[in-house]
């Protein structure tokens, strides 16, 4: 049972990040679905875990039944999901109804979860009842197994290991798991079916290559190349000489518009020599080869996607390709966020970042990045980017982002001009900033540029016309917090913004907390934890119930502090595609570590003499608690002031985190229990369901709304809260 437990601790985190990947993939790359995924993965499993204790049979054959089966359906998932939009009518390109979305979600993880919920019931009370272990012990042992799922789902993309086979080795180990089975019964025939899916398996895995592009076929016709990389799926199609790029099936660019000739040029034109320029992305999609035009004597071109670029290469058109490899041009592959920080200084910064749709590339609009930007500005210096908007309409949540990223801006520049359109450029500068469009229509005629749209005819009309003062006159009289790494508002606006694409009402609500001072989201949250108080102070009187609470809430807190750490490290380095398996594997590991030793510190010598009268570990227990509340109170200072970003540093605080939740989890199950097979159900559940909620209520609702830090404050005194629940 002990290697059972592993196994299962293996494929259940193995799996986990394989469907994630997948699903974040078939709905465009929104992070929001990492976050439903988990909340929905951990509530399907607690239920999974209550149906468990519902089924009498406990035998080790019912183990490697569900081990097989869970052989059998990812692989079958993986297809569900990316066949998922055509099945359910989708419009390429266009978002499945919100409704549909959840629907698909639920589906791709019913069988897979219910499954491991009821394999980790199962596989408990066997080891419980055979080892005379405790509850703790085997949670410890799961965890353990979790930590070597995730270290393999991390290493195998590093080492280019493509998502369908990291999904056909997880589907081996399941099968894997009929050479530990032990039965007298049917033991050669359940080794037999086993060989043969194993094989079928290793025979599948030679012709991965061609399955995984006939599955990204459904959705992508023309199809040139697919791959995984650690910052999403790459794909490409090609259709009449028209090349088009999608990351996480989510349309990058395409090589016939003029996209990037207008972004170049209205850019480049507010600076009357451009000589060093820095480009943050877009090389590939042109923009390279417009600022060629104006002969600047160095272009430094930081691509953060290496494997994305060297795929490319391959496709692009020629003159693209060549003046990637001009004399004047340096590529480098580097974050840029971290390459700004000490690079040298540029009289052009152009920063072609995605949209600030997700905590990835919401950090490249943040006060600490227009800060960056400003420091490596030569006198005179000018920073652009570009903001996807509406000509006609601009709803309320589209207005308070964009005021929220300009007033970021205007914390470290003086001058700022936003030029209207489908996509609106918006150019700052600590000098004035030229906006008469007659000398800017000179500049581009006097070094005959040669342009499709950019003209100054053109370039008249965007200063003229009246969204130009429209826009204007709202950014001045708007009020929006500012966006930052801690109070990423941004990230709310955008959630939003994508929300009321299925909900339009959504469009006209701002649910910001920390306005006035914040003096709404103190009397919120003041009558929440008095709320929470008087709840805990009643549940004091049931005993079970209070034993229940108190694991649900913890899960709870757990769940907000490792999604507030996962998003935060995805704001900092922006790679967690690739390691999301490595910070649930320290989760994971903080989980094994908790348990293991809290079991060795308060499990009594035998599990047969416990007396419920003399047992009360409530000591114990408030000192697990009072542990967990300072580690949260640390991480608010923390986040504070920004020092930590690593993926080290935030590995350990996820182990302390997952070590203080496992913890209580084993406290619970040890303090006056005298049948460890009665807790396995209810604390399991328990935990894995607050979990869920706390996912949901971290992304959702109180990190965009009160921010990072303040969110680890208020999780510091839930957690003290909790005492009322122990003492």
């Amino acid at each position: 049972m002990s290697i059972n437990l592993l196994l299962i601790g293996i494929v259940s985190i193995l799996g986990q990040v394989i469907i994630l990947r997948e699903l974040s993939v078939a709905f465009y790359g929104i992070e929001l679905i990492y976050i439903l995924t988990i909340g929905i993965w951990l509530l399907w499993t607690g239920i999974g875990a209550l149906i468990g204790r519902r089924i009498s049979h406990h035998g080790p054959g019912l183990i490697v039944f569900l081990f097989i089966l869970m052989g059998i359906t990812l692989p079958l998932d993986i297809a569900f999901i990316r066949g998922s939009r055509v099945l359910f009518g989708g419009v390429p390109g266009a978002y499945l109804p919100f409704i549909h979305q959840l629907i698909i979600i639920s589906l791709a993880l019913l069988p897979v979860c219910l499954n491991f919920g009821i394999l980790f019931q199962k596989a408990a009370v066997l080891y419980v009842k055979n080892h005379n272990k405790t509850l703790a012990y085997a949670y410890a042992i799961e965890s353990a197994g979790g930590v070597i799922g995730g270290l393999l789902s991390t290493l195998l993309l590093r080492f280019g290991v493509q998502n369908l086979n990291i999904t056909l080795v997880c589907a081996i180990l399941s099968f894997a798991s009929a050479f530990i089975y032990q039965g007298r019964r049917h033991q050669p025939v359940i080794r037999l079916i086993a060989m043969m899916f194993i094989f079928t398996l290793a025979m599948t895995s030679l012709q991965s290559p061609n399955i995984d592009r006939w599955m990204t076929g459904w959705n992508h016709p023309n199809l040139l190349e697919t791959r995984d990389t650690p910052y999403g799926r790459i794909t490409v199609r090609s259709l009449h000489n028209q090349l088009s790029i999608f990351e996480n099936d989510a349309l990058n660019f395409e090589t016939e518009g003029t996209t990037a000739e207008e972004f170049a040029h209205l850019s480049a034109l507010h600076h009357a020599n451009p000589q060093k320029i820095l480009l943050l992305g877009g090389g590939v999609e042109g923009l390279v080869r417009e600022l060629q035009l104006y002969s600047p004597r160095q272009i430094d071109y930081v691509e953060l996607n290496s494997q994305m670029l060297d795929m490319l290469q391959q496709h692009i058109p020629s003159d693209i390709r060549n003046s990637l490899t001009a004399e004047n041009v340096r590529v480098i592959t580097a974050d840029p966020r971290r390459y700004i920080d000490d690079c040298e200084s540029y009289d052009l910064i152009i920063s072609a970042m995605p949209e600030p749709a997700s905590g990835q590339t919401n950090r490249f609009y943040t006060r600490e990045f227009f800060k960056s930007c400003a420091a490596k500005l030569n006198p005179c210096g000018i920073l652009t980017f570009r903001l996807r908007a509406s000509e006609n309409l601009w709803t309320p949540q589209l207005k308070l982002r964009t005021v929220s990223i300009i007033r970021a801006l205007e914390s470290s520049f003086h001058y700022v001009t936003v030029l209207p359109g489908v996509t609106n450029i918006i150019i700052a500068s600590n000098e004035p900033l030229q906006t008469d469009p007659i000398l800017l229509g000179e500049r581009l005629t006097g070094r005959s540029i040669s342009t499709k749209l950019v003209i100054p005819e053109y370039i008249r009309y965007l200063y003229s016309n009246d969204r130009f003062h429209e826009i204007r006159e709202f950014l001045e009289t708007t009020r929006a917090p500012v966006n930052s790494d801690d109070l990423p508002i941004c990230y709310q606006y955008a959630v939003m913004i994508w929300l009321s694409q299925f909900y339009p009402q959504l469009a006209f609500h701002d649910m910001n907390l920390t306005g006035a001072g914040g003096k709404g989201s103190r009397i919120f949250f003041g009558i929440l934890f008095i709320t929470i108080i008087l709840a805990f102070l009643l549940l004091r009187r049931r005993f079970w119930l209070r034993r229940i609470i108190l694991v649900s809430v913890t899960g709870f807190i757990g769940m907000v502090m490792e999604t507030l750490l996962i998003l935060h490290y995805q704001m900092k380095s922006g790679i967690l595609y690739q390691d999301i398996g490595l910070l649930l594997t320290a989760f994971m590991l903080g989980l094994t570590i908790g348990a293991y030793l809290t079991n060795r510190w308060i499990r009594p010598s035998s599990l047969t003499a416990i007396s419920p009268s003399n047992k009360n570990r409530w000591g114990q227990g408030a000192i697990l608690i009072t542990g967990f509340c300072l580690l949260n109170a640390v991480m608010m200072l923390t986040l504070k002031v920004s020092i930590l970003s690593s993926l080290i540093g935030i590995a350990v605080v996820l182990v302390l985190t997952g070590a203080f939740v496992a913890a209580v989890f084993a406290y619970a199950s040890l303090d006056r229990i005298t049948d460890q097979t009665r807790v396995i159900s209810p604390l399991y559940a328990a935990d894995i369901i607050g979990g869920c909620f706390g996912g949901l209520a971290g992304v959702l609702f109180l990190i965009p709304m009160i921010g990072l830090s303040s969110t680890a404050g208020l999780m510091s005194g839930f957690a003290l809260v909790c005492l009322l629940l122990i003492l």
